[in-house]
């Protein structure tokens, strides 16, 4: 069994994810800020781990992950409009989460980013997408640049639909939608396979196979 740390356990693709680890042997550790949220999140198989994100430093992130073999970074700050939350959630969160993984000797990082944030933006976006955008740019920048056993998954338009488990993957993709239980799945399959360190994808829904279509991104 490995423990995978998920930053921002309750999230909409942690929660997806978390049932799926547990089937495939995993212990999820889930952090969160709200205590609330435990019972859930232990209900589906998860042992819960408080943090607020945006109030603490990278030694409590280590702390967090002491023990775990791998960290999923799912935490956004939401689409709340709030830009500031974007810097530290989003960038912030996942700068910590890097630096936390790192003190802790975890080495495998697994990170949720968003499709296109590498293309250039026009004049007139809105302030708090393009706080968004950059965010989560300068977030993958900073894992990419990091001695982790990094994987990066960008997911086109995400939605609530059921998962299909057929995805389009590639490093560049049009933008579509993608169930958000697709991206779970993909997360999934991703930290079990070390094939899929050092590499970036976008993804978005499609006719492959999950598995396949991993299998034909590495080779």
């Amino acid at each position: 069994m490995s423990r995978i740390a998920i930053v921002g356990g309750h999230g909409k693709i942690a929660r997806l994810l978390t049932p799926l680890l547990v089937d495939a042997g995993h212990l999820p550790v889930s952090l969160v800020r709200n205590p609330d949220h435990a019972a859930e999140l232990e209900g589906l198989g998860a042992e819960v781990v408080l943090l607020d994100i945006e109030a603490s430093d990278s030694d409590a992130f280590a702390a967090a992950f002491s023990g775990a073999d791998a960290v999923v970074f799912a935490a956004g700050g939401g689409a709340d409009g709030n830009v500031e939350r974007k810097k530290t959630v989003d960038l912030g969160g996942s700068v910590k989460s890097i630096a936390g993984a790192r003190k802790a000797g975890v080495t495998r990082f697994v990170q949720i980013s968003a499709i296109g944030v590498d293309d250039p933006l026009p004049d007139d976006t809105a302030e708090v997408w393009a706080a968004y955008v950059e965010a989560k740019r300068d977030a993958d920048q900073a894992l990419r640049d990091s001695d982790l056993d990094w994987t990066i998954i960008r997911p086109g338009a995400l939605t609530d639909e059921p998962g299909t488990g057929e995805i389009s993957l590639a490093e560049k993709l049009d933008r579509g939608e993608i169930p958000r239980a697709d991206v779970a799945a993909l997360l999934a399959a991703v930290l079990d396979e070390p094939a899929t360190i050092g590499r970036q994808w976008e993804v978005v829904g499609g006719t492959t196979p999950i598995t396949e279509a991993i299998s034909i991104a590495v080779s």
